[in-house]
């Protein structure tokens, strides 16, 4: 059955872990591929885990062009791993469906191959993986130590890729996460409300995890108490729900975030169209221009034009109708926010514009800024805003001018850190609901950044870290 997704793969669930070439799918495979797509499931990485999987999943993958393909041997069979394998799986990786190196890694539960063989197969497809510039999908059981240290002894996290089935708690989830690494989560989160699985997941950025079935096993609950005993990417949602349950993020964000991380992981050439709205923590964020006065080193724009899964990066600014119509009823939001991946304030006349008409509707506005913006009209605009919005947050980014210049590099140059403040104080004059905030970096020390607040009577915010906002993301 050739298929075709039928919906944007930036709004689709994927499932990062398959085997749907497996002889448990071989008398109903078209039927599960159906029902995985009639449930939303738009993506799917299906991997190998030898030689024979390998050549099938890329055969799969060649059918449909929502599959992708991995090439690898898995630690069970480490054994086989020589020079004439190695050969083959360097021309299999090569294909063009294929996104990565896995599955391989360490398993000293079953032990079915020995150690030695195990540490070498995996040492040498984590070097094949930094040949091709493929990210890997690592197999981790009973060997949480060992595979961190051949993952630092052979640089993987240069290459990046997922920590299949996370074997781990919060702890050492964090410890994948440092190292570049993202995390796959599947079925065993389902088993429990609090369980090691739930508090992990807590820890791990939400641009770091991803979602997986690792089909046809560990089915998820209510399944797997119903005694249904093979997994199948459809059920993929359940596990969606439950991230979603123990992050306390809405289904549709998780869905959203999770697609968008394996997109951009397996390099996955679709992308979401470019956004000017982006609902997220239920407001609405306007993103009304890329342009901006700083260049923060730290800043995520430079990083990919991804955010939560959405593309915030314009082919052009929208109009004030435009923005308009995609608002609609302002009232279903906490918030309509003046945020994205640029600095709103250089739009002024389309934020006065706009606002106006939001309040008009009942609803609430705030502006997110770096607080350049009496420098780029070379006048006071504070009071301007203070007629259309109900807050405002300023980002301070900084304990100095010295340290601010240094990594928000303003092309205001020498003296911008001194007018932020006089706009925070402007703001606060005319009634403003203020936030400052600082970006949670080593360069910048936070109880020094949070006096200058206290000495400007504002409330102060750390950015970043673990679960950043869509309004972290900008400068």
């Amino acid at each position: 059955m050739a298929g075709k997704a039928t919906s944007r793969p930036g709004h689709v669930l994927t499932d990062t872990h398959v085997h749907l070439n497996l002889k448990d799918f071989s008398r109903d495979r078209d039927e599960v591929i159906a029902r995985a797509l009639e449930a939303g499931v738009g993506l799917m990485i299906n991997v190998g885990f030898d030689l024979a999987t390998t050549r099938g999943s890329i055969e799969l993958a060649e059918q449909h062009d929502f599959i992708y393909a991995t090439a690898g041997i898995h630690p069970h069979e480490a054994s086989s791993y020589n020079h004439e394998t190695e050969k083959e799986l360097r021309e299999l990786a090569a294909h063009p469906r294929v996104v990565a190196i896995g599955e391989i890694g360490l398993d000293y539960y079953r032990n079915l191959s020995p150690r030695g063989d195990q540490l070498r197969a995996f040492r040498a497809q984590i070097r094949l993986a930094r040949e091709l510039g493929l990210p890997l999908v690592i197999h981790n059981r009973d060997a949480l130590d060992d595979v961190l240290d051949v993952v630092d002894e052979e640089g993987a996290g240069g290459v990046g890729g997922v920590m299949h089935c996370f074997p781990g708690d919060a702890d050492y989830a964090r410890e994948v996460v440092d190292r570049g690494f993202h995390v796959g989560i599947g079925g065993p989160i389902t088993y429990s409300r609090e369980g090691r699985f739930v508090r992990a997941v807590r820890a791990i950025p939400l641009n770091r995890i991803l979602l997986e079935t690792d089909s046809p096993w560990l089915t998820p609950e209510p399944f797997k108490g119903q005694g249904t005993k093979r997994n199948e990417p459809a059920f993929v949602s359940e596990v969606a729900e439950a991230v979603a349950i123990a992050t306390g993020i809405g289904i549709e964000d998780i869905v959203r975030q999770t697609t968008g991380n394996a997109m951009r992981l397996f390099r996955i050439p679709e992308k979401p169209v470019s956004s000017i709205a982006y609902e997220m923590w239920g407001n609405l964020y306007l993103n009304i221009t890329n342009r901006c006065t700083n260049e923060c080193r730290f800043c995520i724009r430079y990083q990919t034009d991804i955010l939560w899964g959405y593309n915030l990066r314009l082919e052009r600014e929208p109009s004030t109708e435009e923005l308009l119509e995609v608002i609609g009823d302002p009232t279903r939001y906490r918030e309509v926010v003046f945020c994205g991946y640029g600095e709103p304030t250089i739009r002024l006349d389309v934020i006065k514009a706009v606002a106006a008409r939001v309040r008009e509707l009942g609803g609430k506005v705030r502006i997110d800024t770096n607080g350049h913006g009496n420098l780029i009209w070379n006048r006071n605009i504070v009071p301007e805003l203070a007629l259309v919005a109900d807050s405002i947050s300023v980002s301070l980014n900084a304990e100095s001018a010295a340290v601010y210049e240094s990594i928000c590099r303003p092309k205001f140059g020498a003296g911008t850190y001194e007018h932020v403040r006089s706009f925070i104080r402007e703001c606060v004059k005319t009634g403003l609901d203020v936030t400052v905030s600082v970006v949670d970096i080593p360069e910048i020390d936070i109880k020094s950044a949070k006096r200058v607040a206290d000495e400007l009577d504002v409330p102060f915010r750390v950015r970043g870290g673990g679960r950043r906002r869509p309004e972290d993301g900008g400068d």
